[in-house]
């Protein structure tokens, strides 16, 4: 009998230590566990913080190109703002100059035969040293100096000049010794412009 019951209490140690050994296992087990989320938990933590690095690091480089994309639509802006304004200010000048050439266009003409009177009268004096020589020639000058500060000018070529239909007019074509045909032998009349408008061609005579 005593055999017996020291079996039975063997075997109930043997029971509580494998029941101790279960317990110790499966501890080991959910710490294992718990390690291994943990572990896993820190690396998607770890990658997160690579990623925000990353976009950080990103960041500046992205803020300084959209600068930098600014500034040059702001240049190209400037300068395209500037070339019309040139563009302005240069069509402006020119047709200011234009309605003021214009506009001297009518009294100019009107004034040109004047000046041909008083050519043909200083040279019907006889005296170019009398004192009505003098007066008629000083009034003569000072009015052709007023005309071409207000830009009209006087269209007289020289013998020898080739005939330009743009500011001539042949009245008289005859033949020359002297020069060769399509040259201006004589002006009979001078001509007038009044900035790039011819307002009276010269009259010439072309050798032929």
């Amino acid at each position: 009998m005593e055999n017996e019951k020291k079996d039975i209490d063997n075997l109930q140690d043997e029971v509580g230590v494998n029941e101790d050994i279960d317990t110790n296992v499966g501890m080991e087990q959910e710490s294992l566990s718990d390690k291994e989320v943990l572990e896993s938990e820190s690396d998607g933590m770890s990658s997160n913080d690579d990623e925000n690095s990353q976009n950080e690091e990103c960041e500046p480089a992205l803020k300084i190109g959209l600068l930098e994309k600014t500034i040059k639509e702001k240049e190209d802006a400037y300068l395209r703002l500037n070339a019309e304004y040139s563009n302005y200010r240069r069509r402006t000048s020119e047709e200011k100059l234009t309605i003021g050439l214009f506009a001297n266009e009518k009294i100019m003409s009107e004034l040109i035969p004047i000046i041909d009177n008083m050519e043909r009268a200083l040279s019907a004096f006889d005296d170019k040293e009398s004192s009505m020589y003098q007066g008629v020639d000083l009034v003569y000058k000072q009015l052709i100096d007023a005309l071409a500060k207000q830009g009209l000018e006087e269209i007289c070529p020289k013998m020898g000049d080739d005939f330009d239909h743009n500011f001539h007019m042949a009245v008289l074509q005859e033949p020359s010794e002297e020069f060769e045909a399509g040259k201006v032998t004589m002006v009979l009349q001078k001509g007038y412009s009044l900035g790039k408008k011819v307002l009276r061609a010269a009259m010439v005579k072309v050798s032929s």
